[in-house]
């Protein structure tokens, strides 16, 4: 299987069966995805698949194929963070940072469709991202923000 992760292009030889989630982490490195519930449920595993926000771990290896997929990893560096991990860092969002990665793909992608969401719609499109240590309120304000970030930019 040939497709892109994070503007890098990559081929596979694995079952078709076999999540992205475990193709992404186990075959080609990419750690920052992360293996939460296994049933697209808490939001975790969260990637761009071609421009949309999916659930990595029930994604089939054999449905990627020429599909540009972007991680954790891909949506800024260290040195030109994306908006969102800027508001992140802002808010202090994270506590033990384990749903994080899947938390800021999440936000990205309402953010790209929608660059002034209200309260109501931040909840609903962040509703399938679980924090088990209860950040919402602060990973609202770092969308708000974030928000205001873009428009400004």
């Amino acid at each position: 299987m040939r497709f892109t992760v994070n503007g890098t292009a990559r081929e596979v030889d694995v079952e078709e069966e076999m999540p992205l989630l475990w193709v992404l982490r186990d075959e080609l490195g990419v750690t920052g995805v992360k293996y939460g519930c296994g049933v697209a449920q808490c939001g975790a595993c969260t990637v761009f698949i071609d421009g949309q926000a999916m659930r990595a771990c029930q994604v089939p290896a054999g449905s990627i194929e020429g599909a540009d997929i972007t991680t954790i990893e891909g949506l800024g560096t260290p040195d030109a963070l994306h908006v969102v991990q800027r508001a992140w860092i802002e808010h202090q969002v994270a506590q033990c940072g384990y749903c994080q990665s899947g938390q800021i793909m999440q936000a990205a992608w309402l953010l790209d469709g929608n660059p002034d969401p209200s309260d109501e719609e931040i909840d609903h499109v962040m509703s399938g991202n679980l924090c088990r240590c209860g950040t919402y309120p602060r990973i609202r304000e770092a969308i708000r923000t974030a928000s205001r970030m873009m428009r400004e930019r």
